[in-house]
């Protein structure tokens, strides 16, 4: 096994006299098959092309794209793991201080809209050679979308990065027909039937069939317009009832071709079993490696696809909603294959994927029909088709366990818990706890609201509730001390300041501190982006309230967090504003302390205590506690 060409020696060395692609990337290269880069190129390798790689281009000038001269097929370019603009700014907009996909955690290695910059470089370099772009930037840009950076409506990328061919989701299947297409002698651009890619053509052009969105044009005009644009596009993200989409910018269509079908399971162990050298590159040692590495190298993915499909989550919209799997054997394969590795220390720390608990489609019909139109499998609540079953996740953990050098077995990507309450058989719950918890669960139920859970996407709190108190139950039972920790969202559309009240009631109630607060972050292609730039909901066209001011933003923040001494003022406002003053003082309701505040009247009002706490509803700590004797 070798890292793929990086610089003119390493191809020289190859004894290659040229390359058929050049990977452009704005990761550092890491050789992992957590990282999309590295799919791509060792899937190309294993198909007999050559494949070099320039990742984080200097891209103020043309000069580094020129390095290994023009490719005999095509430039190949992504923004890396993830899109540059999240990479480099956080929510509130402010530059972030470390960049996890750059070798020692350095800032400012990749161009802002990288795949854009990246490509027009190319342009500018070689004129008319043929660029194909995919990864997650691409991806989720790949129609007109609303970029919260710009707080516009930005085109296609398709139109600013002056592609050829764009591939959407997962692009093993298609970068291996597209190679072959340009290998053959065919023109990249009269490549326009492959599934799972967009193209773009004059409107003489456009195909008959499909389904058209709302153009360019109208949604920058209408919001109205862009939520019906928004729907169609989730609509037909299905590989087996989607239908071509198009959408027409000025005298040029967009034509998203149908959804590629997932790899199946043969397909998928064959992409896991290729030989990654899962390690950055050896040029980033000195600056200490490449962060980003550090919590996957020793993780197993298992699956693809999720049929959870939160609103505010872009899996749906790029993977899919369709659930597939790599075999058992696979998976131990690469577990023993772990074990080999200089700095194995005996834990593998995860073993999942977008939802770890997934093994299977949830439900039967999907299989002939494709998943249900406009509907979820497990929100408001679980459908009655649901299938709930973890017997072959539960025997693949059971297997890893028993490998020699294998300590423990983690479980670290997100689980579903409502998921999980399906399941009759608690078998799997029993030994998630026992075996696979390293001293903290981390879960999702990310609000307390059913007002603001349904536009979410996500179960009512009552299933959380459920969840937890069986989790300490069996954690007690099996004599451990475990918590858990709750990823909490504020601000999301359709949260007002009195959900983020009710949900400081809740965390009060219920003793939750939660460390960190994750603001709402419009990500492109996302429902819940579409929510927040529209104040409609695409799916019934009913207003949605958003939180807009950065100092709401910072109030709905901060309630989640009232027992922080540093929040104190914009709690006492938020309660204030929202007409809650019961809530400020110093009776056992309140969320602030305020001595003397009017009087106290909250204290002496029992009959306002609309605070229900006062009791310890959840032992986080896994076991009871015993009163002392006086």
């Amino acid at each position: 096994m070798s890292f793929l060409p990086i610089t003119v020696s390493d191809v020289e060395e190859r004894k290659w006299d040229y390359v058929d692609f050049v990977y452009v990337c704005g990761d550092a290269y890491v050789d992992h098959p957590s990282f999309g880069m590295s799919i791509i190129t060792r899937v190309l390798e294993a198909k007999g092309y050559r494949v070099a790689i320039i990742s984080q281009p200097d891209w103020r000038s043309c000069e580094d794209f020129k390095r290994f001269g023009k490719p005999r097929l095509a430039f190949l370019v992504s923004s890396g793991n993830i899109d540059s603009m999240v990479a480099h700014y956080t929510v509130a907009k402010k530059k972030r201080n470390r960049d996890s996909y750059t070798a020692g955690g350095e800032i400012g290695k990749r161009p802002d809209r990288a795949v854009i910059v990246y490509c027009n470089r190319i342009r500018e370099a070689y004129g008319d050679v043929p660029i194909v772009i995919g990864g997650l930037e691409a991806s989720l840009r790949r129609f007109a979308h609303y970029d919260y950076w710009d707080d516009k409506i930005r085109r296609s990328i398709m139109f600013d990065s002056q592609a050829d061919l764009l591939i959407y989701g997962m692009g093993e299947n298609q970068i291996i027909e597209i190679a072959d297409r340009l290998n053959a002698g065919e023109d990249i651009k009269k490549i326009r039937d492959i599934r799972g890619t967009c193209y773009v053509c004059d409107v003489t052009e456009t195909p008959l069939t499909g389904a058209e969105c709302p153009s360019y044009e109208n949604v920058c005009k209408s919001k109205k317009e862009y939520a019906v644009s928004c729907r169609i596009e989730q609509d037909e993200q299905d590989h087996i009832r989607g239908k071509l989409v198009k959408q027409r910018h000025g005298n040029k269509m967009l034509v998203q071709n149908r959804p590629m079908p997932p790899l199946t399971q043969e397909e998928l162990d064959w992409v896991y079993s290729l030989p990654y050298e899962r390690n950055y590159h050896p040029c980033y040692e000195e600056k200490g490696g490449v962060p980003g590495l550090e919590e996957v190298k020793f993780s197993i993915t298992h699956n693809r696809g999720c049929f959870g499909a939160c609103n505010f989550c872009s899996i749906a919209f790029h993977q899919g909603r369709f659930v597939t799997t790599r075999s058992k054997e696979s998976i131990l394969q690469e577990a023993k294959l772990l074990t080999t590795l200089p700095d194995f220390k005996g834990y593998i720390h995860d073993v999942g994927g977008p939802t770890a608990n997934f093994r299977r489609t949830s439900c039967d019909v999907q299989l002939k029909n494709g998943l249900c139109k406009g509907k979820k499998c497990l929100a408001p609540i679980p459908c009655k088709a649901l299938i709930a079953d973890h017997t072959e996740y539960l025997e693949i953990l059971r297997e890893l366990r028993k490998i020699p050098k294998v300590k423990k077995v983690f479980i670290r990507s997100g689980i579903r818990y409502d998921y999980m309450l399906k399941d009759k058989d608690d078998s799997f719950f029993r030994e998630l706890v026992r075996y696979h918890v390293s001293g903290q669960l981390k879960v999702a139920p990310e609000h307390c609201s059913a007002a603001v859970l349904d536009k979410m996407g996500k179960p009512h709190i009552e299933a959380y509730i459920e969840f937890s108190k069986k989790y300490f139950e069996l954690s007690s039972n099996a004599h451990k001390e475990q918590y858990l920790v709750p990823y909490l969202m504020s601000s999301h559309p359709g949260s007002t300041l009195d959900d983020a009240i009710e949900l400081a009631l809740f965390l009060k109630k219920r003793r939750i501190r939660p460390e960190q607060v994750q603001d709402f972050y419009p990500t492109p292609g996302t429902i819940s982006t579409c929510m927040f730039y529209t104040g409609l909901d695409p799916y019934t066209m009913e207003e949605v309230y958003v939180a807009r001011t950065p100092k709401e933003k910072a109030m709905q923040r901060a309630l989640l967090q009232y027992f922080n001494p540093k929040n104190k003022e914009l709690v006492v406002e938020a309660l204030k504003r929202a007409g809650r003053t019961d809530l400020i003082g110093t009776a056992p309701q309140c969320l602030v302390n305020v001595p003397n505040f009017g009087g106290n009247r909250a204290r002496n009002d029992k009959k306002n205590n609309r605070y229900q706490g006062g009791r310890k509803s959840e032992n986080y700590g896994g076991k009871k506690k015993k009163k002392k004797k006086k």
